[in-house]
């Protein structure tokens, strides 16, 4: 196989579901549901995360979400976004899913899962969403579960019966990028411990097109996010910055980069040089 045909076919799996891109793209926050579009394009993601409550479908002007969005082209995965409690977040899963099947769409059968300790930080509660997962595997659905970096709570998760972990790189539309990439490496090791293609993806948090590649080039399997993109100056060409960020992050992680070292090491061969005759 070429590497050109190897990058093409590099899929990602998750659950019964195989995404050809490894960028999955939020729907919400941008200035107008036409940009929105523009801007998925430009991302040439496969998978977009929605919000399912019904109020959430239509904006300030009546317009419905779903006029924009072709849905032969991409797996919807709906989100349970504002949530504060286990029992708010299942029953909004439970919602999607009814929505999404009205629809004919194959991301009926998942979601990504949100359950929010407060408002200001957006921090997830562990407590509720371990118990969420919990309610939701057993009701059937795929969960994909947004979380701290704490291993020890993505662990659990998965114990669960989660069927990816999405670590945050900081709070949720924050910018700040990869916070801890120790504790990522750290959930990475654990979830993928006798399980390598367990999907770790890194959802919140990221900036600019240098923290998606360094979360790729961290290991994990994919990368959410929204905000960056949508609050962009520039959303398009922000989108398309992410695309490639997404790629070249993947490719660099493949390849296996050289190790760092204190001091320098010459790149041309010392062979041939041509060097200073002794004087007599």
């Amino acid at each position: 196989m070429t590497l050109q045909a190897e990058i093409e076919t590099d899929a990602l799996t998750i659950g019964d579901h195989t995404l050809h891109s490894r960028l999955i793209v939020g729907t919400g926050k941008y200035d107008t549901y036409a940009l929105m579009a523009e801007s998925l394009v430009a991302a040439s993601t496969h998978c977009l995360t929605v919000a399912v409550r019904r109020e959430r479908l239509y904006d300030q002007n009546g317009q419905n979400i779903l006029d924009y969005i072709d849905l032969d082209k991409y797996i919807l995965l709906p989100n349970t976004a504002g949530c504060y409690s286990a029992e708010d977040a299942v029953r909004t899963a439970r919602l999607g899913r009814e929505i999404l099947r009205g629809l004919e769409n194959p991301g009926a059968d998942w979601v990504k899962l949100e359950v929010l300790g407060d408002g200001k930080t957006l921090l997830p509660n562990p407590v509720q969403t371990l118990r969420a997962t919990e309610q939701l595997v057993a009701d059937g659905l795929s969960v994909l579960c947004y979380t701290s970096d704490d291993p020890i709570i993505a662990l659990q998760l998965k114990q669960a019966g989660a069927t990816a972990v999405m670590p945050a790189g900081s709070p949720i539309g924050s910018g700040q990028g990869i916070l801890n990439p120790n504790n990522i490496r750290i959930c990475m090791e654990y979830l993928k411990d006798g399980d390598p293609d367990y999907p770790v993806i890194v959802d919140a948090g990221v900036g600019t097109a240098s923290d998606v590649a360094e979360a790729m080039e961290l290991g994990v399997d994919g990368v959410l996010l929204n905000t960056a993109i949508a609050h962009a100056a520039d959303p398009v060409r922000m989108a398309r910055a992410m695309k490639l960020a997404c790629q070249a992050g993947r490719d660099a992680f493949l390849s296996g980069r050289i190790p760092k070292r204190l001091y320098a090491t010459a790149s041309s061969p010392e062979e041939g040089l041509i060097r200073p005759q002794a004087t007599s």
